[in-house]
């Protein structure tokens, strides 16, 4: 397994795979890895088989961290990431700087690619600069990397509808992976920032799942589509029980629009966004 650090670098060997007609598969993330990357790159290692290569990036973007988020103490552990990679089949590991991303140059680094329609709600209400960053980060990536598939877990699930209309509008040679969730026993979403939580923390975050299967048992018990007014009240409800919860929201929408809908039915996906206190957690689930 080679590990580049030089974002030319990156790109000329990416050429040379270009020539050689090899396909490429390519997972970025932001480092302090877990099984659920390791799912990820095993599912790049099928989709390209042994013949091809793939690629994985480690890269913490400033970009898409508000001046009050966790950029700072988000967490980092290489030479663990390293093995994970390694232990999953990784080919190559981009690990780039701020300075190989985001380069110095006359009057600042001011060229940023952004989705107008998608990245408004949910995460995009909640954080207003997020998708901006995420968007100008992987359009960065995909330029580097050329792949000729990407694979995103589906945790992140606004994050990878939107990148996918990034990746269609822009005419980008990108075919677009998108991996089930891998949880915890008790159903919590694999995620770098759980090792945030404090032990009482974590056993009360499980709260998301049982929100997500409350929601979803309750639609299949109806013989009618459920008015998201009941749905929000009981799942409120639900998440006030654990004393250090506080939900930033929770929505239900159509999944390929992520247009809202008032009554919910089973054709319908849900998310939503918990804090626990300092440490935001989100998730969602098909209904």
């Amino acid at each position: 397994m080679r590990v580049i650090r030089v974002a030319k670098k990156m790109q000329a060997l990416s050429r040379l795979w270009q020539g050689e007609k090899k396909q490429v598969g390519f997972v970025p993330t932001m480092g302090f890895l877990h099984a659920g990357h390791e799912s990820l790159i095993e599912a790049a290692r099928r989709r390209v088989r042994r013949q091809g290569v793939v690629v994985v990036s480690i890269y913490v973007n400033p970009t898409q961290f508000a001046a009050t988020e966790d950029l700072s103490r988000y967490p980092r552990n290489l030479e663990g990431d390293l093995r994970l990679c390694r232990r999953a089949g990784a080919d190559v590991v981009f690990v780039p700087t701020d300075e190989e991303m985001y380069p110095i140059t006359e009057g600042g680094y001011s060229t940023f690619v952004s989705e107008s329609q998608l990245s408004q709600c949910m995460e995009g209400n909640s954080r207003p600069t997020h998708f901006r960053g995420v968007t100008t980060v992987v359009a960065k990536l995909f330029n580097l990397v050329q792949p000729t598939v990407a694979v995103f877990g589906a945790k992140d699930f606004q994050q990878s509808v939107v990148i996918g209309k990034m990746v269609r509008d822009l005419n980008m040679p990108v075919e677009m992976m998108v991996a089930p969730t891998m949880r915890e026993p008790d159903g919590l979403a694999m995620s770098s920032r759980n090792a945030y939580l404090t032990p009482t923390q974590r056993q009360q975050a499980g709260v998301l799942f049982q929100v997500i299967t409350w929601v979803r048992t309750c639609v299949h018990q109806s013989t009618k589509p459920v008015l998201v007014d009941i749905l929000r009240k009981e799942t409120q409800r639900l998440i006030n029980q654990q004393d250090e919860a506080q939900l930033d929201y929770i929505e239900f929408f159509k999944p390929d629009s992520l247009e809202s809908v008032s009554r919910v039915w089973r054709s319908h996906h849900v998310a939503l966004a918990v804090r626990f206190g300092s440490t935001r957690l989100i998730d969602n689930g098909s209904i």
